[in-house]
């Protein structure tokens, strides 16, 4: 049976989109990854969209979601919660997660994609622990 996360930050521009789009890659069919914001820019980066692309992965399909939007997918494995200050969301999940991870919004792109592959292995220890 697949998994079913939720990522969240609270713009739902960066960390939470490429942890989502990280979910698909290395899940596959085992995997539903969701991402929601709690004050969503109603963007994607372009800077997230061009380090994921870096990888194969084309985060322009993404869009910027509010948790409202995400809610019907309930009930989740797990919620990820991506230690940006957020009001911890309550979503129905059987576990919630939060990680520490810096907001790379106006990093450079070198900053960026540190982050972008600390994220990547974030995402790879949680689907390894499911």
């Amino acid at each position: 049976m697949k998994k079913k996360l939720l990522f969240v930050c609270v713009e739902n521009s960066n960390r939470s989109q490429m942890s989502q789009a990280f979910a698909r890659m290395l899940g596959g069919e085992k995997i539903e990854a969701y991402s929601a914001g709690s004050k969503p820019s109603g963007v994607v980066n372009p800077k997230a969209i061009a380090a994921m692309k870096e990888l194969g992965y084309d985060l322009s399909t993404h869009d910027s979601k509010s948790l409202k939007e995400v809610e019907q997918y309930a009930l989740f494995d797990a919620v990820v919660t991506m230690g940006c200050g957020d009001a911890c969301p309550w979503m129905p999940a059987k576990k919630f997660i939060d990680w520490q991870i810096p907001d790379p919004k106006h990093m450079e792109p070198d900053e960026f994609n540190r982050v972008r592959d600390f994220i990547g292995d974030k995402v790879k220890e949680l689907l390894d622990s499911l």
